[in-house]
């Protein structure tokens, strides 16, 4: 029964992250293009009213005309949106599903012996330290270097070496799939610390001020439009490392860390093509394409370095029957798929069973390598080319 309520549990967070996070990213994605396509207004009431940019859309059927004051609008209106939940409502379900999924069960889904052999307490207490950790060091290196001359790009270079470092310290700690969801949730949740910690209060001060007729000290929004477009060149990386979990390929490569730093690069130089491609369009940059080049290439070079090698057959008969991979299933799979534990509702204790999800096993065992559960009974490649073979003949039980 816990097994069956753990699931639905997942199921129905998973499907509100991911409503959330769809309306969270599409805000961010939509100000940021409105931030890139805002032309001087020509209206002279909008120039006088200090609008710095404006913006003609249609959509839906309806035109619409967006803004931007340079400071402060002449007139706080009386209803005003704050962005905000979108923010809180993704992490607060991430973490609940991180929670559920991860830190749970983290002797099975956490840690991985093979990698380093951990306590549940030890392996549930360093995954929480790398969602604090980072936030820590990385706001500190904003703190600390985003106002200075070039701090963009002090801080864009060492906040990617900061990444690496991360990546590299998250796969020699960690299962190589709970490695590659963990980097997204320290992203992510850097992400929402930005804005609990840095837009909201500084859009709150300027509210304030402006209430109060004092000055609105612009540092306040030049501060909250620096986190802001940090958040947006997080978006590929951490949507990539929430995904990665269903393809194995990923996460059990040897050098997985490399292979997490590659993608999350090449999702960030994509998402820099996207975001100057509006300046383009204005004339107020070159063409970005050698962005999305950059980012192609690395995503073929890991396509190239990941192709899958040949299975072991060397000491697998040629012609495989079912009294020979029995014994494989006997000792490594009906552990947790038979009469006593029947994990996701599947057994593998009697043929029957086994010619009923005879695809789901060559999926998981054989082309996926997902099961065992970071091997937790140390199954061999040569055991996983005899379950192939055994299935590419016909998957006989008889």
């Amino acid at each position: 029964m816990e097994t069956y309520l753990l699931d639905w549990a997942n199921l129905l967070l998973r499907w509100l992250h991911v409503i959330v996070g769809i309306a969270w990213i599409g805000s961010s994605f939509y100000f940021v293009f409105l931030d890139s396509s805002l032309t001087p207004p020509e209206d002279e009431q909008l120039k006088k009213d200090g609008v710095s940019g404006e913006l003609w859309a249609l959509h839906g059927g309806g035109f619409y005309h967006p803004v931007k004051f340079a400071g402060a609008p002449p007139k706080l209106p009386e209803h005003l949106h704050w962005f905000y939940w979108e923010s809180y409502s993704t992490w607060l379900s991430g973490f609940a599903l991180f929670l559920v999924s991860y830190l749970w069960s983290p002797s099975v889904y956490l840690i991985d012996p093979r990698v380093m052999q951990w306590s549940p307490g030890g392996a549930i207490a360093a995954a929480l330290a790398f969602l604090v950790v980072f936030w820590l060091l990385y706001d500190a290196i904003c703190r600390t270097l985003g106002q200075s001359e070039n701090g963009d790009a002090k801080v864009g270079a060492l906040v990617l070496v900061l990444v690496c470092i991360a990546a590299y310290a998250a796969t020699q700690m960690f299962a190589g799939r709970a490695a590659f969801l963990l980097m997204g949730a320290m992203l992510a949740t850097s992400m929402s610390a930005n804005v609990f910690f840095w837009i909201i209060p500084g859009q709150r001060t300027m509210v304030a001020d402006m209430k109060a007729g004092r000055p609105v000290d612009p540092i306040h929004g030049k501060r909250g439009k620096q986190r802001s477009v940090h958040n947006t060149y997080f978006t590929l990386p951490v949507l990539f490392a929430m995904l990665s979990n269903h393809y194995s390929f990923t996460y059990s490569h040897p050098q997985n860390w490399l292979v997490l730093i590659g993608m999350m690069f090449a999702g960030a130089a994509i998402r820099q093509f996207f975001v100057m491609r509006h300046g383009f369009k204005l004339g107020r940059n070159p063409h970005p394409w050698k962005y999305a080049a950059v980012g192609v290439v690395v995503l073929l070079a890991l396509i190239v370095w990941l192709k899958p090698a040949n299975l072991a057959t060397s000491t697998a008969p040629k012609e495989v029957g079912f009294v020979q991979v029995q014994p494989v299933f006997a000792q490594r799979c009906v552990m947790c798929h038979g009469e006593a534990m029947q994990s996701k509702g599947v057994r593998l204790d009697s043929p029957a069973e086994i010619k009923k999800n005879a695809q789901m096993v060559y999926q998981q065992a054989v082309v996926q390598k997902t099961m065992p559960m970071n091997n937790a009974t140390a199954i061999t490649d040569e055991e996983r080319a005899l379950i192939g073979q055994w299935f590419n003949a016909g998957a006989k039980t008889e």
